[in-house]
């Protein structure tokens, strides 16, 4: 009865959040939360799914401040085959060179009319409509060198005497790093590349879109020049648009510095999927973790953004029924994550007050997973907790089944210090790297190859592959005729490598390898050299291997984030990196170090753990709690 109370208590004070936040000038008061369709839906949602997924949202999320529908990429690309995530030729685009929805998926868009009435819609329903949008200017633009609109004529931009068109823009040494045959960047010091932007977004607005998702324009794909241009035309827009940028990896602090005045959301991670060692890579303290606690130690989390707030974005939240990466296809599969383990990214994306953007398929929301991400003490301390901050000051013992043994020190210590195994990943890196050569054939039978690395980790057998040959059609053709083979991450010939089309490919930063149903892509086709390096025949990229400590892959000890609550009282999070159960546990009295204004030196709190609602009682010295594997425990002080 008390926590259906609380419950009842919290959603008529959230209702009461949201109706302030619709009627107040800025933006982002708060940290976003809505719905994204990538991960359920990847590129080929139509208007008839998407529409459907709005009213869903309204009916069981929007209660919890779920408002934003957003589409994301490719809306304009038909779904035709040889249309993949890098093809050219297959987008629709206006006599302007913009890109307007697909109309054989969207079909509300014809006759010029754009999402105007699938905006209209979601907003009928109480929601606000966004859109995925990619950097600059379409290849497929620039080949047809469409004209240049001028928003403030109405006509094509004319300057100098002449008029210019999209080659006049278009740079084409600056394309996309993980499409490089869809977009490129626009030359913004040139009054006409300047027009093309801003019809674009003047378009957006005139279709009535709430949320703008920018991508392709940071991390190592940055454009300061592009974003500052957008954010400048949004402020002079009459509607208000909410702006967020996306990397193909993650971006440095210095990056995220430079732009986290400009947009209102700013992803700080690459591209998370449904895998532990996605959530895992979030507690890295060599990558994401130095760029969010840069933030969290200068007050950037909810610092000033455009026409309002900004908010570090940890990306949207792989749960319930989902669809796999660059595959083409619907949702068809459950979260490969289990419960503790969403639990544990659900509390760290309400601990570290990132965007909530569910991904999963809403129409098919199961009561387990609404439950996980409509929680009232989550959605609480998402929205209107301070002091937000990861807590160094935190021990963990292993527990096995015939004995218990202390595998952590008094944590006055560096986090790196925590976890000693190693963990192999695959990355794709240039050819001209040092060490990509190194790969080896291991023959298994005629139709089977293993294909392995040179260097083993330690005691472990050596990182090995599976060759395949390409696939066969009933007549005997090859379905993919771009030469090379197959590298598979088993032998059951399900999965193979690809050079995901939702990361970046020319980084020379390490860029982590996925696997994907095996298909026709040419992305996924591959070629050992002469000097034993694996070359992707689509990227000309080369297969990498990096060795990363445990703190970044399946293992890595202990964690602990704190933060404080609008009435006092302080949230204690502690999570469980191992791949066993462990009791973790800190002192009441550490809290002092990370809350300096508090001394509970002396002083005992009341507190419960949210994810199991036990009730603790009085607690004097420490809370310790036994997590599963990769689990987590989420306390509630009352602290006097």
């Amino acid at each position: 009865m008390r926590i259906q109370l609380l419950s009842s208590l919290f959603l008529f004070s959230f209702s009461s959040f949201i109706y302030r936040v619709s009627t107040q000038p800025e933006h982002a008061s708060f940290p976003p939360r809505g719905w994204n369709s990538y991960d359920s839906f990847d590129w080929i949602l139509s208007e008839v799914d998407f529409l459907q997924s709005a009213e869903k949202i309204s009916q069981r999320l929007q209660p919890y401040g779920y408002e934003y529908a957003v589409v994301d990429y490719l809306w304009y690309r038909k779904n035709v085959p040889g249309a993949h995530p890098d093809s050219l030729g297959f987008d629709v685009i206006d006599e302007w060179g913009r890109l307007i929805p697909d109309p054989d998926r969207w079909p509300s868009s014809e006759d010029g009319k754009g999402f105007t009435e699938v905006a209209q819609k979601v907003q009928s329903v109480g929601l606000k409509f966004g859109i995925h949008v990619m950097r600059g200017l379409s290849r497929q633009a620039y080949d047809a060198n469409t004209p240049i609109l001028d928003t403030t004529t109405g006509r094509a931009y004319e300057e100098s005497g002449r008029l210019w068109r999209a080659k006049d823009i278009g740079i084409t040494e600056r394309a996309c790093g993980w499409m490089p045959h869809g977009f490129m960047s626009v030359n913004t010091k040139l009054g006409a590349g300047r027009a093309f932007l801003r019809s674009l977004y003047e378009q957006y607005a005139e279709w009535g879109v709430d949320f703008v998702k920018h991508d392709c324009v940071f991390g190592n794909d940055l454009d300061v020049d592009e974003i500052t241009f957008v954010s400048e035309v949004l402020q002079k827009l009459n509607r208000p648009i909410l702006y967020s940028v996306s990397p193909g990896v993650i971006p440095t602090p210095v990056m995220a510095k430079d732009i986290s005045g400009l947009v209102n959301m700013y992803r700080v991670t690459g591209d998370d999927w449904d895998k532990w060692g996605d959530v895992a890579a979030h507690f890295d303290v060599s990558r994401w973790n130095k760029v969010f606690m840069d933030f969290a130690a200068a007050n950037k989390i909810g610092a000033k953004g455009l026409l309002g707030k900004s908010w570090p974005d940890l990306d949207m939240l792989p749960v319930g029924w989902l669809t796999d990466p660059g595959s083409g296809r619907g949702p068809y599969r459950m979260s490969n994550l289990n419960l503790d383990e969403q639990k544990t990214q659900m509390t760290l994306w309400a601990m570290a007050r990132s965007p909530i953007m569910y991904g999963g398929d809403v129409r098919r929301l199961d009561e387990t997973t609404s439950s996980l991400i409509t929680n009232p003490f989550i959605l609480e301390i998402n929205s209107f907790s301070t002091n937000n901050m990861e807590f160094p000051f935190v021990t963990g013992t292993k527990v096995s089944a015939h004995k218990t043994t202390n595998h952590s020190r008094r944590s006055r210590r560096s986090l790196k210090e925590v976890g000693t195994s190693h963990t192999q990943f695959l990355g794709f890196t240039s050819c001209s790297h040092p060490k990509v050569n190194g790969w080896s054939i291991k023959a298994l039978d005629q139709d089977l190859d293993q294909i392995c690395w040179k260097e083993s980790m330690r005691s472990h057998e050596p990182l090995c592959l599976y060759k395949r040959k390409p696939l066969l059609t009933s007549d005997g053709r090859l379905i993919n005729n771009q030469g090379g083979f197959y590298l598979l991450a088993s032998d059951e010939m399900e999965f193979c490598l690809d050079a995901s089309p939702r990361k970046k490919r020319t980084s020379k930063e390490f860029n982590s390898g996925s696997f994907s149903p095996c298909g026709s892509d040419a992305k996924q086709m591959w070629e050992l050299s002469n000097n034993g390096s694996l070359i992707s025949s689509y990227s000309g990229l080369c297969v990498s291997v990096k060795s990363i400590d445990a703190n970044v892959g399946n293992s890595g000890g202990v964690r602990s984030w704190i933060a404080t609550g609008r009435k006092g009282e302080i949230y204690v999070a502690l999570f469980n990196l191992n791949s066993e159960k462990t009791v973790t546990s800190a002192t009441i009295s550490d809290l002092t170090k990370a809350l300096p204004g508090r001394n509970l030196k002396a002083t005992s709190c009341h507190g419960r753990e949210v994810w199991s609602g036990k009730d603790f009682g009085e607690i004097k010295d420490s809370i310790s709690m036994e997590l599963e594997m990769h689990g987590c425990a989420l306390f509630a002080l009352n602290c006097p």
